[in-house]
């Protein structure tokens, strides 16, 4: 008997993807020659137990208990030898992983290419951050903004747009006191998540973040690399002069989701009324870049809503900038398509529920490198739903624990019968058919 039948879905995406060859040619330098367990194989089985729920290292009894579906697993000594084998790897090993991921998810996409929500088939890229707690010292463990204690990584993740979820491009570590709108920090991890994509993608992507990334500095970086944003900005006192000067006519009727006009809501482009900006003294650039528009919603606070100080005569004021021209970018579709980065909210939360909540490591180092594990599980994920499931089957927006209760952790029963090994689900098991789909349709790509 095995408890976890389902993650034989995850096995057959890690084999579509040749992640695991991949990833054991990248790490060949890290294993020794009398090493019995391939590097490799270690870090896919953490990932593989993460993707089932796991949140440290001793979960890898899970597995080793199940050998009949995830081979030979290493023990938690072995595995915690090679993890900080690759930990005083350094960037070189940092990087020999993630380029291993880049060439799986290339090869991923080529076969089933998860985007295309987007109006001009844009690759959109949300970066955000996000605290996660320590309850103990941890190297570079600070107190946090959110008078926590712990650390406050910055995530860029892809947005697989209505008919998916997401996957994590880059999750750089950072100490609890680093700040939310550091425009070196966005630069870096941007610049690290789009090395992450496959090169014919790197030239059609939509960067999007809140008002944490609207600085000069991070603009113009977007502008010069010929990409697109859609960035929150913040309404100041001058914005909010500005748009008090904005005539009536000028408001439009926000959309919603479905594209239908939605009550109370209204947008407008500001870019007309623009103050005169001032010199940023942090990098010393003291114009926008060329081709930048701001625009305007406004709506009515839900009941029940706190009011703010700045809401204006009822209205509650939000802004972004972007740089998005052509047919079809209507003002209230750039505002929806700038809204849709709640998205990302979801991705970070999945991904906390797939290791990222505990950082189990003293080392800095150490963790760094299980926020790649941890991008390596939400990735196995992603790609099976991808490659398993229909473009508009609804199993391609469930998150990881709707994915855990349905699918994965069916118990089955292995049987060898004429030199040949059976996997045996229960008959009654309510999702059986979307097993029977997931396993046919990887089986025959």
């Amino acid at each position: 008997m095995v408890s976890s039948s389902g993650a034989v879905l995850l096995r057959e995406a890690v084999r579509l993807s040749g992640l695991d060859a991949v990833l054991s040619d990248a790490l060949a330098p890290w294993r020794s020659d009398r090493a019995l367990h391939d590097p490799a194989k270690v870090l896919v089985d953490e990932a593989m137990v993460l993707a089932l729920g796991g949140d440290c290292m001793a979960d890898l009894a899970v597995l080793r208990a199940q050998p009949g579906v995830f081979g030979t697993v290493a023990s938690d000594a072995t595995a915690s030898r090679v993890l900080s084998a690759l930990a005083a790897g350094g960037d070189e090993a940092l990087s020999a992983i993630r380029d291993a991921r880049v060439r799986a998810r290339d090869r991923v996409w080529s076969q089933r290419r998860p985007l295309g929500s987007s109006l001009s088939g844009q690759v959109i890229v949300d970066v955000d951050a996000t605290v996660v707690t320590a309850h103990s010292e941890k190297e570079s463990a600070a107190p946090t903004y959110k008078r926590t204690f712990g650390f406050h990584p910055m995530c860029a993740l892809v947005d697989h747009g209505e008919h998916g979820t997401g996957e994590p491009l880059v999750l750089t570590l950072r100490a609890g006191n680093a700040s939310a709108m550091g425009a070196a920090d966005h630069i870096a991890v941007l610049d690290a998540a789009l090395a992450q994509l496959p090169a014919t993608d790197r030239a059609q992507v939509l960067v999007r973040t809140d008002t944490g990334g609207c600085s000069k500095a991070f603009l113009h970086h977007i502008t010069d690399a010929g990409l697109q944003y859609s960035i929150g900005f913040g309404v100041s006192d001058p914005i909010r002069a500005a748009i008090a000067t904005i005539p009536v006519q000028a408001w439009r009727a926000a959309l919603n989701g479905d594209g239908e006009a939605r009550d109370g809501a209204q947008v407008a482009e500001l870019t007309a009324w623009m103050p005169t900006t001032t010199r940023d003294h942090l990098t010393g650039l003291n114009v926008w870049p060329v081709g930048m528009r701001i625009i305007a919603r406004r709506e009515r606070p839900h009941p029940g809503a706190q009011l703010r100080l700045t809401d204006e005569d009822g209205w509650r004021i939000t802004c972004f900038a972007t740089n998005t021209r052509g047919p079809g970018w209507t003002l209230p579709m750039l505002e929806v398509r700038h809204r849709q980065r709640a998205r990302a909210e979801d991705r970070i939360r999945s991904l906390k529920d797939t290791g990222m909540r505990n950082l189990p490591f003293h080392g800095f180092a150490h963790n760094q490198l299980w926020l790649e594990i941890v991008s390596l599980a939400a990735e196995l994920i992603a790609w099976t739903q991808t490659l398993g499931f229909h473009e508009h089957s609804p199993v391609r927006r469930w998150a990881p624990k709707k994915l855990r209760l349905r699918l994965f952790s069916v118990a089955g029963r292995i049987v060898h019968t004429g030199r040949r090994r059976r996997l045996h689900l229960p008959r009654d098991w309510p999702y059986l058919d979307l097993l029977d789909t997931a396993w046919t349709t990887l089986q025959t790509a």
